[in-house]
């Protein structure tokens, strides 16, 4: 048997998070994360944030900032690339004490038509990276939840932003997404790829906690040579005022 297969149900694992994190009781129950170190940066100038702690890893240190948003406190950070940092980070997160997510990051489109920036809500993904088959067992997909999509719909909705919902392709290297495994991905469905959804959906399912993903649309590889579009140190700033609003508002229907 191939060891990504090898899924142990035992709930206990020879390092909890909780043996590392303490809990607090004053963090927020809610949280919301981003790949973007730009919109982090500016979502941290807002007026009524502050940084309430910080965890630590050989890469250095992940400030957890705290806005209160319509009286709500709301837990943010930057979420590492990559989907085994981005689920060790949110494993800690939820040590800290929160229990309901909202993350947003930008995606590759497998459908041209997909305009840059748009945004995308999963309803499934495409299990081609390694974290999530350690937290459920072994399929080709992960379905997010009914109610993790239905929140995400509802928000657009209340704040009437257009959006397109679909399967994603979840992959741990993306410098190695070949025209024939996009083909593939794309007749499976998938309309568009990015690196961490259906781990963390699985993370999150382990945990027992909520979890909410949208996405943006940035270069295309639906196209005879791939057009790199708004994917630049800079992605999402453009638009970063509707991802904000479209996350702190799913942030508080999760409340």
């Amino acid at each position: 048997m191939y060891p990504i297969l090898e899924f142990d149900s035992n709930p206990a694992a020879i390092i909890e998070p909780s043996k590392l994190i303490a809990k607090r009781p004053d963090f927020p129950s809610i949280c919301i994360s981003t790949f973007s170190g730009k919109i982090i940066e500016k979502l941290s100038q807002m007026n009524s944030v502050a940084q309430i702690c910080r965890i630590h890893n050989a890469n250095g240190e992940i400030p957890i900032y705290q806005i209160d948003y319509e009286n709500t406190p709301i837990a943010f950070y930057l979420s590492p690339i990559g989907s085994a940092a981005a689920a060790g980070t949110l494993e800690e997160i939820i040590a800290l004490g929160a229990n309901k997510f909202v993350f947003f990051g930008s995606c590759g489109v497998l459908n041209h038509e997909i305009v840059d920036g748009h945004i995308i809500v999963p309803t499934s993904a495409v299990r081609d990276e390694g974290t999530s088959y350690h937290y459920i067992s072994p399929s080709p997909e992960i379905t997010l939840s009914k109610e993790s999509v239905d929140c995400m719909i509802q928000t657009l909705q209340q704040l009437d932003y257009p959006y397109i919902c679909g399967k994603v392709w979840s992959t741990d290297a993306f410098y190695r997404e070949t025209p024939d495994k996009m083909q593939r991905r794309k007749q499976s469905g998938c309309i568009a790829v990015e690196m961490e959804c259906s781990a963390l959906a699985a993370v999150c399912a382990f945990r027992k906690v909520s979890f909410s993903q949208f996405l943006y649309a940035a270069d295309n590889l639906d196209s005879l040579e791939w057009e790199v579009r708004g994917l630049s140190i800079n992605q999402g700033l453009k638009l970063s005022d509707i991802y904000l609003k479209t996350a702190l508002t799913c942030a508080l229907h999760l409340k």
